[in-house]
């Protein structure tokens, strides 16, 4: 008899999981808006191998412990509610070893004590996982729009046949940034370390000088560990959003960098990661 397959690594969970909680406590409300994801993994392999349910708690279960956890405990910071969140799903159940909360913060602009509206596009991220390694803290955005009008060129590149591309020495750099960046050690404010982080990165955009989105990539990550405490890890993900400029000769006119087509795809995509010195990449995928 041949043998079956073997299972290989799994997981489970409740995927966008919304939740608002409003802090009453004065007259001025505090909104907390998350999406909030669950997966647990550990002894699994009853349920998928003889469809044994014992071991599996529940995905509804795990939505309705977010709504209870946000009215027993508030939501606070999203990385202590999401620490909260993942800490009790390993110790409360037996057969989970390791859970991950992942969670997006959607924000709220304050026009009174009890009136919003909404911000955006960029979202900030969380994500806390605890197994047996212990508790590791990723914070994040995403889809942060930058945008420089000038002080970035692209010369010197590589040719081949294919190469239509012609060199520039000022051009439109514009980006949506995903950056995610791994804590050392817990913040004793996750609200400023995020706010420190956001402003490390967007400084570092507009004071580079690019002569490559590459360029750009490394300036930003080095900016967040050489001046964010407890930040050993960037990683970020860099579309090239392309602003071609638009040949009006047709029309009779001239077009001193001043009209130009949005691109939206196809686009480059530039990726990498920016240590700390001294400090080991960590090989998990995020």
């Amino acid at each position: 008899m041949e043998p079956r397959a073997v299972l290989g690594t799994n997981r489970y969970g409740k995927s966008g999981i919304r939740l608002m909680k409003v802090d009453r406590e004065s007259a001025r409300h505090v909104l907390h808006d998350l999406t909030v994801s669950v997966a647990l993994w550990g002894d699994m392999e009853a349920v998928h191998l003889q469809g044994d349910n014992t071991t599996v708690l529940p995905t509804d279960t795990q939505k309705n412990t977010v709504y209870a956890f946000a009215r027993e405990h508030g939501v606070g910071s999203a990385e202590d509610f999401a620490a909260l969140l993942a800490g009790h799903f390993v110790a409360s159940q037996p057969a989970v070893r390791g859970a991950q909360v992942d969670v997006e913060v959607h924000g709220w602009h304050r026009l009174a004590d009890h009136s919003f509206s909404r911000t955006g596009p960029d979202v900030r991220t969380v994500s806390v996982t605890v197994d047996e390694d212990g508790t590791r803290t990723l914070s994040g955005v995403r889809d942060l729009v930058l945008l420089s009008s000038t002080g970035s060129e692209f010369q010197g590149f590589a040719v081949d046949r294919f190469t239509t591309l012609a060199e520039t020495d000022d051009r439109i750099l514009c980006t949506a940034v995903d950056a995610r960046w791994r804590h050392l050690q817990d913040q004793s404010d996750w609200e400023a370390s995020y706010a420190t982080v956001l402003d490390a990165l967007t400084s570092a955009f507009a004071d580079t000088h690019s002569r490559s989105l590459q360029e750009t990539l490394f300036a930003m990550g080095e900016r967040v560990v050489a001046t964010c405490h407890g930040i050993g890890e960037v990683r970020l993900s860099l579309p090239n959003r392309h602003h071609f400029l638009v040949d009006l000769e047709p029309f009779g006119l001239d077009n001193p960098g001043e009209v130009f087509h949005v691109a939206d795809r196809p686009y480059g995509l530039i990726e990498g990661t920016v240590l700390a010195p001294g400090v080991e990449a960590d090989r998990g995928e995020w």
